[in-house]
């Protein structure tokens, strides 16, 4: 199961300056350690909010349309790549028609209460699951949540942890 996890609500208020900082410094040590491509241009030319809730219900109205993943990928790659703002429902409604999705129809999605409703569900849940960041790996068994160890650099523990939950 895939869920958005939230982290910040809607605001149209600036982002604070520890976290206009300390994030490109976190896209930095990213970049050195996993060659992973960013355009830092984003910090200059963006408003930087801190609010992900509007690319959350985006990606829960383009699952409505069958394109969660592509919809995830767009917004990834607005967002680090193109210097765009996903906290900006016009970012995400142009994504939208990039992805060929129905762009009436997403916009009447995004906006919805069904999307709003998933989306709180889908944020409690994250907040009742052991998920300690994002993105997280956790795994259902016995009806119980376990984290998975994640090396971003090595699938090899991940793997291992899994096989030994699974024995």
């Amino acid at each position: 199961m895939k869920i958005v996890g939230g982290l910040a609500p809607d605001s149209d208020e600036p982002m604070p300056d520890h976290l206009r900082v300390g994030l490109p410094k976190g896209w930095r040590r990213i970049r050195d350690m996993l060659g992973t491509e960013f355009n830092f241009d984003f910090w200059t030319k963006c408003k930087p909010r801190r609010s992900t809730y509007p690319a959350c219900r985006a990606v829960l109205a383009a699952a409505m349309q069958d394109k969660y993943d592509e919809m995830t990928d767009a917004i990834q790659r607005a967002y680090y790549l193109r210097a765009m703002n996903p906290s900006d429902l016009e970012t995400l409604e142009l994504l939208a028609e990039e992805i060929d999705l129905d762009s009436k129809i997403f916009a009447r999605d995004i906006r919805s209460v069904e999307i709003e409703e998933e989306l709180q569900e889908q944020v409690a849940f994250s907040r009742r699951s052991p998920i300690d960041g994002f993105p997280s790996l956790v795994l259902e068994l016995g009806g119980q949540l376990i984290p998975i160890a994640r090396d971003y650099k090595n699938p090899a523990p991940t793997i291992a942890h899994i096989s030994h939950l699974l024995l």
